[in-house]
Parts: structure tokens; C-alpha cells; sequence
């Protein structure tokens, strides 16, 4: 058998190519079309890729948004870009827009039979990304869990803890739930910690050194300025409120710390006593016991 010549290897390539595999609405998809249409969604992948990385560099970060809005911007350019590789995909196979009519319809069958949660959390990723009602980088409160927003997806949100772990949260389930966005508008937060002292004490005395640890403490506001309620007469101790201002929510829990440190330490410095639950136990015994009856 004689070796094929260039023009029979080029001629074979182009006749498996060219080869019709289907039809959609009268138009031929070949294996030639669906590469082209491959490239073209890698191709939009790749450019969005660079496109975000170039504005966020040196467009964006001359104008110091927000770092939410500038998320939203550059995962919106992203999905418009997606949507023009496809548009260039499907043009290349000559396939009509108007068959993708058909396809829609199938989707909208398989939503109304399986894929409402999907569809669900599609349509709240875009609210999240349009409303913004969080923001990456809020600090938020979803089933008492605490964490910071990390990645705001069309279907999931990536949420991680004070303790580096990451919750992967349907988008659905912070719009249908109450959230708590500590980062929402004015992200200053006023925190309360309860102190005991022992029956007895100065009250006055407990106030100001209450105060002097608060006015300390660096990452506390001077305005609104530290406060301290005496809030009950507890069981065994005076309970008070020592009320304080932080300028966000992250620095919360080291604030809280480093006060009841300083709590301690003032505390110890003025003989201020901080009591514990003591309970006083009575055993009574039976002065008289009844021996057993005779007949």
C-alpha cells in the first residue's frame, strides 16, 4: 500500500471535519464548528482573566472603591464576558438563537421538577451582586456563626470564621433567613461586658476604674465615650455593664480580651473584689429513730 501523499492526509482531515454529526434547526454541526466553539469559550475564560487583573491593577485601584463594589464590577464583567464567548460559540456553529428556545423550555421543565434550589440560588446571587446587601469583606452572623464574606458566587457565598474556616453558604439562604451584616452602613459597634463585683464594694470607685481601663484601651472610641451601668443586685455580686464603642466588629474580639485584662489588673490594683457563687450546705439528722414494732 503506497504512503498517503500531504494533499490526501490534508484532503482525509478536512473531509472528518467537515462531517455533519447533527442538525439544529437546519443548521449542520460538524466536528470543525465545535472546536471553534471550544476555542472561543476558553478564549473568553482567558480574557476575562486578564481584563479583571488589568482594571483591578490600574483602574480600579486608583479609585479606592469599596472592596464589595469592586468585587461586583469585575465578577459582572466577567459574566458578560462568559455570555459573549457563548454568543461567538454558538454563532460559529450556525446555530440559531432561536433554537436555544427549545432548550430553555427543557430547563424550565427540569426546574419545576428538581432544580428549583439551583434556580433559587442562581437568582440570589444576582441580587447579591446587584442590591449588595453584603459585601466582601462584611463581617456577618449566619445560625449564630461569625465570619467574614470572602466570595460572592452566583450560587454559593464563601463565608471564613474568626478560626480560618471556610462555610460555603447558599445564596438562598441569606436572603429567605435574617442575616446579621455587622459591616452594614455605619460599621461602628457598641459592646457590653459584665463585670461582678462583691456586695460592699464602692460604687463609685468601680465606675471610674471601669472607665480608666476603657479610656486604655486603644482600638475604644473617646465618642461616643465609655459608659458603665449598674444593671442588678445579683445573687452574690453587684453586676455592672461596662459599655464601649469599636470602630468595626473585627477587632471585637481581641478589644475583649484586653479589657477584661485590664479589668483584672485595675481590679487587683484598687482591692476591688470580683466574688464567686458560694452556696452554704445544712446536713440535718433525725434526733430520734423508730425501732421496729412488736405485736
Amino acid at each position: 500500500m503506497e504512503p498517503m501523499s500531504t494533499r490526501e492526509i490534508i484532503d482525509l482531515f478536512q473531509h472528518y471535519f467537515n462531517l455533519e454529526l447533527f442538525t439544529v434547526k437546519g443548521a449542520a454541526v460538524t466536528p470543525s464548528t465545535m472546536v471553534v466553539a471550544v476555542i472561543a469559550v476558553i478564549l473568553a475564560f482567558v480574557l476575562s482573566s486578564i481584563l479583571q487583573g488589568v482594571l483591578k491593577t490600574r483602574f480600579l485601584s486608583r479609585f479606592k472603591l469599596d472592596p464589595g463594589l469592586e468585587f461586583a464590577l469585575l465578577r459582572i464583567l466577567h459574566y458578560c464576558i462568559i455570555l459573549l464567548g457563548l454568543y461567538i460559540a454558538l454563532v460559529s456553529m450556525n446555530i440559531p438563537l432561536g433554537a436555544l428556545v427549545g432548550f430553555f423550555t427543557l430547563l424550565g421543565v427540569g426546574i419545576g421538577f428538581g432544580l428549583q434550589n439551583v434556580a433559587n440560588n442562581f437568582l440570589s446571587g444576582l441580587i447579591l451582586l446587584f442590591e449588595r446587601p453584603i459585601k466582601i469583606g462584611d463581617r456577618i452572623i449566619v445560625d449564630d456563626i461569625l465570619g467574614d464574606v470572602k466570595q460572592i458566587n452566583l450560587r454559593t457565598t464563601a463565608i471564613t470564621t474568626l478560626d480560618n474556616i471556610s462555610i460555603i453558604v447558599p445564596n438562598a439562604k441569606l436572603l429567605e433567613n435574617n442575616l446579621i451584616n455587622c459591616s452594614y452602613g455605619d460599621k461602628r459597634i457598641r459592646i457590653h461586658l459584665p463585670v461582678g463585683v462583691a456586695y460592699g464594694s464602692n460604687i463609685d470607685l468601680v465606675t471610674r476604674v471601669l472607665i480608666e481601663a476603657a479610656d486604655e484601651e486603644k482600638d475604644v472610641l473617646g465618642q461616643p465615650k465609655p459608659d458603665v451601668w449598674f444593671t442588678e443586685f445579683g445573687d452574690s455580686s453587684l453586676n455592672f455593664e461596662l459599655i464601649c464603642w469599636l470602630p468595626n466588629s473585627q477587632v471585637k474580639p481581641d478589644v475583649i480580651n484586653r479589657l477584661n485584662r485590664a479589668i483584672d489588673r485595675v481590679f487587683r490594683e484598687h482591692d476591688v473584689e470580683i466574688p464567686f457563687p458560694q452556696r452554704d450546705l445544712h446536713i440535718r439528722s433525725d434526733a430520734t429513730r423508730q425501732g421496729p414494732s412488736v405485736t
